[in-house]
């Protein structure tokens, strides 16, 4: 029914996708650069075309971090603004890697790089330890529930080396990311500079016996399995064609978010609630039997009911509630603020619908993990709780049980700007319940 890597003749290797985040010159591009540049993944042009921008600004050695800092801007002032996503290879794993922005007022492109990734690589600064920025990227880790985390103390070279500062670094943010519930961090001490255990091991650090940056990725168990999920298929198009060859074809395309769909199993369409089976499914124009997450098909089924676009295809035995009252840990994004009473369109799949932020519980304080109650509002990069009212039901999942299915975004309705990045049910921050002393009163729905 699929195709495998060994069907095409190609070695059986695993994807990992990963992020690096970190605070402002802490050298995440350098460290990207390295890894490419070490593992022999840059084309000869292309390290050619670095050597002649780093030779024009009078430096000696290639500038590694122009293999990611790929704008105009990000080149002149020597810092990343986007996300830059890299894709490579070893004989032993294939890698999607997202380079995402180290300055606060770019917070917002670290959720989006890390909201798909299966570890996450935050770099310290050895001469800094651990900062504020260092404290939001584990806390936004942790919210995304990355289930790996790297923590590589960079810059070893220029504190001499020594074990104790990359020992009092590793505890401190240790300690940090297991109260935020992180699963798991393995600490490296690296010089992205000089190569120090990014890919080769150190020569100047024999006091520490861990794997290298690569080694590590290489060898991470990907725990994260999506086809083992709660079976998710959100409905993106309606395929009619209504031709001679086709007269009665009406089938329902979208691609499959989690678990896995199968012809004959007995399905429900939500939020309308109506059941029926799948008849059939089509994937790359051919009938098969079975469908897992990630492709893309188009499901027939055997009743003859409403389904559009936006709506959820799900298993009947294992089918979601539908709730109009979303209750969520966010990350603020937009320069904009969020307020209580802001209305707003809530996007969850393929499905938009009009909400209202019914009320904020809380903002974290990144300091120590404190909550502050009822802030009123939520500014940019600002991570907290929020109680929406949707004016349809929607079927959501926890975000803990699926990352696909428990998340969604919140829209500006008069210019489409992302206001919000939500993860539907508790967090690592979830707060005491608070009573809404105006539950319900002057809600339009």
């Amino acid at each position: 029914m699929t195709t495998s890597t060994t069907e095409l003749g190609l070695a059986e290797t695993t994807l990992l996708r990963f992020a690096t985040a970190g605070s402002v010159d802490d050298g995440k591009s350098t460290l990207v650069g390295r890894l490419l540049h070490d593992s022999k993944s840059v084309l000869t042009d292309q390290l050619e075309a670095v050597e002649r921008a780093s030779a024009s600004r009078g430096q000696d050695a290639p500038d590694l971090a122009l293999l990611t800092d790929g704008l105009r801007a990000e080149r002149e002032q020597g810092i990343t603004i986007d996300v830059a996503y890299r894709y490579f290879a070893t004989p032993q794993r294939r890698f999607i890697l997202a380079d995402t922005p180290g300055h606060v007022q770019y917070t917002r492109n670290m959720v989006t790089g890390a909201s798909t990734a299966e570890l996450t690589v935050i770099l310290v600064d050895a001469r800094n330890g651990v900062v504020e920025q260092t404290r939001r990227h584990a806390a936004i880790a942790a919210l995304l529930r990355v289930p790996h985390v790297v923590l590589a103390v960079n810059k070893m070279d220029l504190v001499g080396y020594q074990e104790s500062i990359f020992a009092g670094i590793a505890e401190e943010f240790t300690a940090y990311a297991t109260e935020l519930g992180v699963p798991e961090v393995t600490a490296i001490p690296i010089s992205a500079l000089v190569g120090d255990n990014v890919v080769e091991p150190s020569a100047n650090m024999d006091w520490y016996g861990g794997p290298t940056v690569l080694e590590h990725l290489e060898t991470v168990p990907v725990t994260h399995d999506l086809a083992h999920c709660h079976a998710r298929l959100p409905v993106q198009y309606v395929i009619r064609p209504q031709t001679a060859d086709h007269p009665d074809y009406r089938g329902y395309a979208g691609q499959i978010a989690a678990g896995s769909f199968h012809v004959g199993e007995a399905v429900t369409v939500l939020p309308s609630g109506r059941t029926t089976t799948i008849s059939g499914i089509d994937l790359l124009g051919k009938p098969v039997d079975t469908a897992w997450t990630t492709q893309s098909v188009t499901v027939l089924l055997t009743d003859d009911i409403d389904v559009s676009r936006g709506d959820l295809i799900v298993p009947t035995k294992d089918a979601p509630a539908t709730t109009q009252d979303v209750e969520a840990t966010v990350c603020h994004v937009a320069d904009q603020p969020l307020t209580v009473g802001h209305r707003v369109l809530l996007k969850h799949g393929t499905r938009t619908v009009k909400a209202i932020v019914k009320d904020i519980p809380s903002r974290l304080t990144l300091d120590d993990l404190s909550l502050h109650p009822h802030p009123g509002q939520l500014v940019a990069n600002d991570i907290g709780r929020v109680k929406i009212r949707t004016a349809e039901p929607l079927p959501v999942d926890s975000y803990s049980d699926s990352r696909r299915t428990g998340s969604f975004i919140l829209i500006d309705p008069a210019d489409g700007t992302t206001l919000t990045a939500g993860m539907v049910g508790e967090s690592f921050a979830s707060p005491e319940p608070v009573k809404d002393e105006t539950d319900d009163d002057g809600w339009d729905f």
